[in-house]
Protein backbone atom coordinates (compact mmCIF):
# COMPACT_ATOMS: atom_id res chain seq x y z
CA UNK A 1 0.00 0.00 0.00
CA UNK A 2 1.56 3.21 -0.99
CA UNK A 3 2.23 5.24 1.91
CA UNK A 4 0.77 8.95 2.43
CA UNK A 5 3.40 11.67 3.06
CA UNK A 6 3.13 14.12 6.09
CA UNK A 7 2.86 17.58 6.18
CA UNK A 8 6.43 17.68 6.91
CA UNK A 9 7.09 16.04 4.11
CA UNK A 10 5.22 18.27 1.65
CA UNK A 11 6.31 21.12 2.69
CA UNK A 12 9.47 20.19 2.55
CA UNK A 13 9.42 18.85 -1.46
CA UNK A 14 6.72 19.92 -2.24
CA UNK A 15 4.61 22.00 -5.09
CA UNK A 16 1.78 24.32 -5.03
CA UNK A 17 -0.82 25.31 -8.04
CA UNK A 18 -1.80 28.71 -6.87
CA UNK A 19 -3.58 31.17 -8.37
CA UNK A 20 -2.12 34.42 -8.33
CA UNK A 21 -4.18 37.54 -7.74
CA UNK A 22 -3.85 40.78 -9.83
CA UNK A 23 -1.99 43.36 -8.84
CA UNK A 24 1.08 41.94 -6.61
CA UNK A 25 4.21 40.94 -8.83
CA UNK A 26 5.26 36.83 -9.15
CA UNK A 27 8.05 37.41 -6.28
CA UNK A 28 5.57 39.10 -3.81
CA UNK A 29 3.35 36.25 -4.18
CA UNK A 30 5.92 33.93 -3.68
CA UNK A 31 6.75 36.22 -0.34
CA UNK A 32 3.45 35.61 1.04
CA UNK A 33 3.59 32.16 0.47
CA UNK A 34 6.57 31.56 2.78
CA UNK A 35 5.33 33.53 5.44
CA UNK A 36 1.91 31.67 5.68
CA UNK A 37 3.53 28.13 5.59
CA UNK A 38 6.58 29.19 7.14
CA UNK A 39 8.97 28.06 4.42
CA UNK A 40 12.78 28.40 4.02
CA UNK A 41 12.45 29.35 0.62
CA UNK A 42 10.28 28.88 -2.38
CA UNK A 43 10.42 29.52 -6.19
CA UNK A 44 7.31 29.78 -9.32
CA UNK A 45 7.44 27.72 -12.30
CA UNK A 46 7.20 30.94 -14.67
CA UNK A 47 7.16 34.57 -14.25
CA UNK A 48 3.33 36.47 -14.37
CA UNK A 49 3.59 39.98 -14.68
CA UNK A 50 1.75 42.16 -11.91
CA UNK A 51 -1.61 42.61 -13.86
CA UNK A 52 -2.12 38.96 -15.01
CA UNK A 53 -3.44 36.43 -13.02
CA UNK A 54 -3.78 32.52 -13.06
CA UNK A 55 -1.51 29.13 -12.76
CA UNK A 56 1.48 29.83 -11.00
CA UNK A 57 3.10 27.04 -9.18
CA UNK A 58 5.08 27.51 -6.22
CA UNK A 59 7.77 24.85 -5.44
CA UNK A 60 8.23 24.82 -1.54
CA UNK A 61 11.98 24.45 0.07
CA UNK A 62 13.51 21.43 -1.50
CA UNK A 63 11.48 21.66 -4.64
CA UNK A 64 12.84 24.96 -5.55
CA UNK A 65 16.06 22.82 -7.33
CA UNK A 66 13.47 21.56 -9.41
CA UNK A 67 12.64 24.84 -11.04
CA UNK A 68 14.62 24.77 -14.35
CA UNK A 69 13.03 21.33 -15.00
CA UNK A 70 9.32 22.74 -15.15
CA UNK A 71 10.03 26.30 -16.17
CA UNK A 72 10.53 25.10 -19.78
CA UNK A 73 7.12 23.19 -20.34
CA UNK A 74 4.47 25.18 -22.52
CA UNK A 75 2.37 27.36 -21.44
CA UNK A 76 -1.32 28.09 -22.48
CA UNK A 77 -3.23 31.88 -21.97
CA UNK A 78 -6.48 33.30 -22.38
CA UNK A 79 -6.55 37.26 -23.28
CA UNK A 80 -8.58 40.36 -24.36
CA UNK A 81 -6.44 42.49 -26.37
CA UNK A 82 -7.81 45.92 -28.30
CA UNK A 83 -7.52 46.17 -31.88
CA UNK A 84 -6.85 49.92 -33.18
CA UNK A 85 -8.10 49.74 -36.14
CA UNK A 86 -11.35 48.41 -37.95
CA UNK A 87 -10.82 44.96 -39.47
CA UNK A 88 -12.78 42.10 -40.37
CA UNK A 89 -12.53 38.64 -38.28
CA UNK A 90 -11.28 36.82 -41.48
CA UNK A 91 -8.63 39.29 -42.27
CA UNK A 92 -7.73 39.13 -38.72
CA UNK A 93 -7.52 35.42 -38.24
CA UNK A 94 -5.19 35.35 -41.57
CA UNK A 95 -2.71 37.75 -39.57
CA UNK A 96 -2.86 35.76 -36.47
CA UNK A 97 -2.05 32.75 -38.59
CA UNK A 98 1.20 34.23 -39.17
CA UNK A 99 1.90 34.24 -35.51
CA UNK A 100 1.67 30.71 -35.50
CA UNK A 101 4.56 27.90 -35.69
CA UNK A 102 8.11 29.35 -35.11
CA UNK A 103 8.14 33.07 -34.52
CA UNK A 104 11.08 35.48 -33.71
CA UNK A 105 10.64 37.69 -30.79
CA UNK A 106 12.78 40.21 -29.14
CA UNK A 107 11.61 40.41 -25.76
CA UNK A 108 10.30 43.79 -24.38
CA UNK A 109 12.35 46.86 -23.44
CA UNK A 110 11.01 46.00 -19.38
CA UNK A 111 11.84 42.19 -18.96
CA UNK A 112 14.18 40.37 -16.77
CA UNK A 113 16.46 38.48 -19.99
CA UNK A 114 18.66 39.76 -22.30
CA UNK A 115 17.00 41.86 -24.51
CA UNK A 116 18.17 39.44 -27.97
CA UNK A 117 16.02 38.36 -30.72
CA UNK A 118 14.79 34.65 -30.24
CA UNK A 119 13.19 31.93 -31.49
CA UNK A 120 9.93 30.19 -29.70
CA UNK A 121 7.28 28.27 -30.94
CA UNK A 122 3.14 29.67 -30.46
CA UNK A 123 1.40 26.14 -31.09
CA UNK A 124 -2.20 27.82 -31.71
CA UNK A 125 -3.92 31.44 -31.30
CA UNK A 126 -7.85 30.90 -31.65
CA UNK A 127 -10.07 33.58 -31.64
CA UNK A 128 -12.58 32.62 -29.55
CA UNK A 129 -14.94 35.92 -29.48
CA UNK A 130 -14.51 39.47 -31.50
CA UNK A 131 -16.85 42.40 -30.30
CA UNK A 132 -16.53 44.37 -33.29
CA UNK A 133 -17.71 47.69 -31.53
CA UNK A 134 -15.03 47.93 -29.22
CA UNK A 135 -12.79 46.00 -31.41
CA UNK A 136 -11.78 43.68 -28.12
CA UNK A 137 -10.91 40.35 -29.13
CA UNK A 138 -11.41 37.55 -26.96
CA UNK A 139 -8.37 35.13 -27.74
CA UNK A 140 -6.54 31.29 -25.96
CA UNK A 141 -3.25 31.03 -27.19
CA UNK A 142 -0.33 27.55 -26.22
CA UNK A 143 2.98 28.79 -26.81
CA UNK A 144 6.94 27.68 -25.88
CA UNK A 145 8.14 28.88 -22.33
CA UNK A 146 9.17 32.28 -22.60
CA UNK A 147 7.12 33.75 -25.47
CA UNK A 148 5.59 37.26 -24.26
CA UNK A 149 1.96 37.50 -24.52
CA UNK A 150 1.56 41.14 -24.56
CA UNK A 151 4.43 41.64 -27.50
CA UNK A 152 3.28 38.74 -29.35
CA UNK A 153 -0.03 41.13 -29.23
CA UNK A 154 2.14 44.22 -30.13
CA UNK A 155 3.80 42.90 -32.96
CA UNK A 156 0.74 41.50 -34.39
CA UNK A 157 -0.32 45.21 -34.55
CA UNK A 158 2.31 46.58 -36.42
CA UNK A 159 0.90 44.28 -39.15
CA UNK A 160 -2.65 45.70 -38.54
CA UNK A 161 -2.68 49.24 -37.55
CA UNK A 162 -2.24 48.60 -33.60
CA UNK A 163 -3.33 46.32 -31.01
CA UNK A 164 -3.00 45.86 -27.16
CA UNK A 165 -3.33 43.94 -24.37
CA UNK A 166 -6.22 44.36 -21.87
CA UNK A 167 -6.43 41.37 -19.72
CA UNK A 168 -4.56 38.35 -19.48
CA UNK A 169 -4.94 35.05 -17.63
CA UNK A 170 -2.18 32.03 -17.61
CA UNK A 171 -4.85 29.06 -17.96
CA UNK A 172 -2.19 26.03 -17.65
CA UNK A 173 1.81 25.97 -16.92
CA UNK A 174 3.13 22.35 -18.20
CA UNK A 175 1.46 19.97 -15.85
CA UNK A 176 -0.69 22.78 -13.30
CA UNK A 177 -3.75 23.36 -14.82
CA UNK A 178 -6.55 25.95 -13.42
CA UNK A 179 -9.31 23.11 -13.78
CA UNK A 180 -6.97 20.73 -11.21
CA UNK A 181 -9.12 20.13 -7.63
CA UNK A 182 -5.72 21.25 -5.97
CA UNK A 183 -5.87 24.67 -7.58
CA UNK A 184 -6.07 27.44 -4.72
CA UNK A 185 -5.97 31.21 -4.41
CA UNK A 186 -4.08 33.31 -1.40
CA UNK A 187 -7.57 33.89 0.15
CA UNK A 188 -8.34 30.40 0.54
CA UNK A 189 -4.71 29.15 1.29
CA UNK A 190 -4.66 31.81 4.05
CA UNK A 191 -7.97 30.00 5.26
CA UNK A 192 -6.54 26.26 5.62
CA UNK A 193 -2.55 27.37 6.97
CA UNK A 194 -2.68 25.76 9.95
CA UNK A 195 -5.17 22.63 8.78
CA UNK A 196 -2.81 19.85 7.87
CA UNK A 197 -5.27 17.68 6.27
CA UNK A 198 -6.59 20.18 3.93
CA UNK A 199 -2.70 21.41 3.21
CA UNK A 200 -2.58 17.48 2.17
CA UNK A 201 -4.62 18.03 -0.17
CA UNK A 202 -3.59 20.78 -1.75
CA UNK A 203 0.18 20.20 -1.78
CA UNK A 204 1.68 18.19 -4.95
CA UNK A 205 4.24 15.96 -3.84
CA UNK A 206 6.84 17.15 -5.96
CA UNK A 207 8.15 13.34 -6.74
CA UNK A 208 4.91 13.03 -8.34
CA UNK A 209 5.07 16.36 -10.44
CA UNK A 210 8.57 14.92 -11.46
CA UNK A 211 7.26 11.66 -13.57
CA UNK A 212 5.09 13.32 -15.90
CA UNK A 213 7.60 15.83 -16.79
CA UNK A 214 10.30 13.73 -17.29
CA UNK A 215 11.44 9.91 -18.93
CA UNK A 216 11.55 7.22 -15.10
CA UNK A 217 13.80 4.72 -15.01
CA UNK A 218 13.74 2.00 -11.78
CA UNK A 219 16.56 0.86 -10.11
CA UNK A 220 17.31 -1.56 -7.55
CA UNK A 221 17.47 -1.19 -4.10
CA UNK A 222 21.27 -2.21 -3.88
CA UNK A 223 22.00 0.51 -5.76
CA UNK A 224 20.25 3.51 -3.88
CA UNK A 225 23.01 4.21 -1.38
CA UNK A 226 25.22 4.13 -3.97
CA UNK A 227 23.58 6.64 -6.13
CA UNK A 228 22.86 9.09 -3.18
CA UNK A 229 25.94 9.76 -3.02
CA UNK A 230 25.88 11.38 -6.40
CA UNK A 231 27.71 8.92 -8.05
CA UNK A 232 27.29 8.37 -11.61
CA UNK A 233 25.00 5.06 -13.54
CA UNK A 234 26.93 2.88 -15.52
CA UNK A 235 26.41 0.69 -18.25
CA UNK A 236 25.95 -2.39 -15.94
CA UNK A 237 23.59 -1.03 -13.39
CA UNK A 238 20.37 -0.91 -16.34
CA UNK A 239 19.84 -3.78 -17.76
CA UNK A 240 17.06 -2.45 -20.32
CA UNK A 241 17.45 -0.26 -23.22
CA UNK A 242 16.05 3.44 -22.06
CA UNK A 243 15.46 4.59 -25.44
CA UNK A 244 16.60 7.85 -23.45
CA UNK A 245 18.65 10.51 -25.81
CA UNK A 246 22.51 11.65 -25.02
CA UNK A 247 21.97 15.11 -23.17
CA UNK A 248 18.48 14.26 -22.30
CA UNK A 249 17.25 14.50 -18.61
CA UNK A 250 15.15 11.88 -17.11
CA UNK A 251 13.89 11.06 -13.46
CA UNK A 252 15.56 7.77 -10.94
CA UNK A 253 13.55 6.17 -8.68
CA UNK A 254 13.40 2.67 -6.44
CA UNK A 255 10.45 1.49 -6.06
CA UNK A 256 8.25 4.82 -4.48
CA UNK A 257 11.38 6.81 -3.63
CA UNK A 258 12.63 9.62 -6.34
CA UNK A 259 16.78 9.43 -6.02
CA UNK A 260 17.14 12.53 -8.28
CA UNK A 261 17.83 13.79 -11.40
CA UNK A 262 20.25 12.31 -14.44
CA UNK A 263 21.60 13.51 -17.69
CA UNK A 264 22.67 10.81 -19.97
CA UNK A 265 25.98 10.99 -21.21
CA UNK A 266 28.00 8.57 -23.42
CA UNK A 267 31.26 8.30 -21.62
CA UNK A 268 32.66 4.74 -21.52
CA UNK A 269 31.09 2.67 -18.93
CA UNK A 270 29.06 5.81 -17.78
CA UNK A 271 25.89 6.49 -19.04
CA UNK A 272 24.00 8.95 -16.62
CA UNK A 273 25.72 12.00 -14.18
CA UNK A 274 23.77 13.70 -11.53
CA UNK A 275 21.83 16.63 -12.27
CA UNK A 276 20.12 16.98 -9.22
CA UNK A 277 20.19 14.27 -6.06
CA UNK A 278 17.53 14.23 -3.52
CA UNK A 279 19.62 12.47 -0.37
Amino acid sequence: MKKQKSIQELLEFGIINLDKPSGPTSFQTDEKVKHLLGLRKMSHFGTLDPKVTGVLPIALNRACKLTGWFMKKEKTYVGIMKIHKSITEEKLKQEIENFVGKIKQLPPVKSRVKRQEREREVYFWNILEFDKEKNHVLFETKVEAGTYIRKLIHDLGLKIGGAHMIELRRTQAGVFSENDKNFINLYDLEKIKDSKDKLKQIIVPAEKAIKEILPVIEVNESLVQKLLTGKPIFKEDISEKTGIKEEQSFAVFCKEKFIGIYKMVNEKDIIAKPEFVFN
